[in-house]
């Protein structure tokens, strides 16, 4: 194993996330013209379909905490990698719509097992004052994955089959990097550490929210990434090719989402949920509104990924907020709740569009997005790491946000911290 800095391995992680995220998941919605046309895919069957990945990741993200204990960072990663290499390729073969389930189911659980494999290595490589911008980058790595996907839409719009046999390729070689970066840890904290505390009521109760906040934008999101070029391209008459410039302009904006979640989770979350809820929505209603107009449309998708991003990068630090100590639950639940908020939003749109039409489908779930931004204020902000029995305590400044949650988690019996797990050099075999 080769050893990476702090911020080589945010960026190695941000590669394995553009992969897993970007190509393996959120890439297909690109290619819904061209495969629908060839394979003759009705909006439902495309709906249905749309809703596998997110199942199969809500399913093996269950497991992948288990998973990264038992087979070590390296060995996750690496699987996660090759789950990836054959839904991609199974993709590329696929001549009717069960062997394209098939492909997209496997492409999720490629998803669900990466981010858990690198929340393993990142806690023996990165230290803990990194933990919080690491995680950032990370995340940030599924809007370079969406950029990575757009050249291959634009000048090889028809050629679907092409374009997914170079994504497997291209995951391919993602395997064989992350057995040369990854550590073979198998503990994401260290053995002496303090087991994690109780969780309070308080807890529980805001755990709950933030979780149907997060089922709630992902059902909202759901029909711009299933089926917005679908929509350019019935109602807009916009070539196959020029859709891909909607999933770059969704890229590029979401890439500044890990700037705007790191200070929201800083300051004021509800207020920024929001706001972002209400730029999700009305992304929807600006692309239904206008699909033939590349600039318009073009704008609505850099509202999307912009809002889109912000969220999910939100729903990640205050799950580590929530719950520290608890990475196998705190920042996964929100995760999850979205993939089961997406999982069921892929039918019900695919069902509206094939009934109302792609402008008031698309409309009926900006309303929604709207009602759900009018309820932020119930959504949890900051708190205090103290039992409901305890006064809180004045803090400083390094004693709060994400540090704190991570130096809460590795604290041993006595309440001290302890090294990181990369201190020890027997971990790292």
């Amino acid at each position: 194993m080769k050893a990476l800095s702090s911020m080589g391995f945010a960026l190695f992680g941000a590669a394995l996330v553009a992969i897993s995220y970007g190509l393996a998941r959120f890439a297909f919605g690109l290619f819904v013209p061209s495969i629908s046309a060839e394979l003759s895919l009705t909006s439902y069957l495309v709906g249905i379909i749309g809703a596998l990945p997110f199942i199969s990741f809500v399913l093996s993200t269950l497991v992948a905490p288990l998973a990264a204990d038992r087979l070590g960072a390296r060995n996750l990663a690496i699987l996660s990698g090759s789950f990836g290499v054959g839904g991609l390729a199974l993709i590329s073969q696929s001549s009717d719509a069960l062997s394209l389930g098939m492909g997209v189911f496997i492409c999720g659980i490629c998803t669900g097992l990466m981010m858990p494999a690198l929340t393993a290595a990142m806690q023996a490589l990165v230290s803990r004052a990194m933990h919080g911008r690491v995680s950032s980058i990370m995340n940030a790595g599924t809007s370079i994955g969406i950029i990575v996907a757009v050249p291959t839409v634009v000048f090889l719009s028809d050629a679907w089959r092409l374009t997914y046999t170079i994504f497997a390729a291209l995951t391919a070689m993602g395997v064989v990097a992350a057995w040369y970066f990854i550590p073979s840890v198998s503990r994401v904290i260290p053995a002496n550490a303090a087991p994690p505390p109780p969780i309070t009521r308080s807890q529980w109760s805001r755990l709950i929210r933030l979780t149907i906040f997060a089922f709630a934008m992902g059902f909202v999101s759901a029909p711009y990434w299933l089926f917005a070029p679908d929509l350019a391209v019935t109602l807009g008459a916009l070539s196959p090719g020029h859709t891909g410039w909607l999933w770059f302009a969704v890229g590029v904006a979401g890439l500044g989402g890990a700037v705007i979640s790191d200070l929201a989770d800083r300051n004021n979350p509800p207020i920024t949920q929001a706001l972002m809820l209400m730029m999700l929505s009305s992304s929807l209603v600006l692309l239904a509104a206008s699909p033939g107009q590349l600039a318009l449309a073009m704008f609505s998708a850099m509202v999307f990924g912009l809002a889109y991003m912000s969220l999910t990068g939100l729903y990640l630090m205050t799950g580590i907020r929530l719950l520290p100590g608890r990475l196998s639950m705190g920042p996964v639940l929100p995760f999850m709740a979205c993939a089961l908020g997406q999982a069921v939003g892929s039918p019900v749109t695919g069902v509206l569009v094939d009934r109302l039409g792609y402008a008031d489908a698309f409309a009926i779930f900006s309303v929604v997005g709207i009602l759900v931004a009018v309820l932020s204020p119930l959504y949890p902000g900051h708190i205090d790491y103290l039992t409901e029995e305890e006064e809180p305590q004045p803090t400083e400044a390094e004693d709060t946000g994400l540090q704190a949650a991570y130096d809460h988690q590795l604290l041993d019996e006595n309440g001290d911290p302890i090294e990181p797990v990369a201190e020890d050099a027997e971990t790292l075999s």
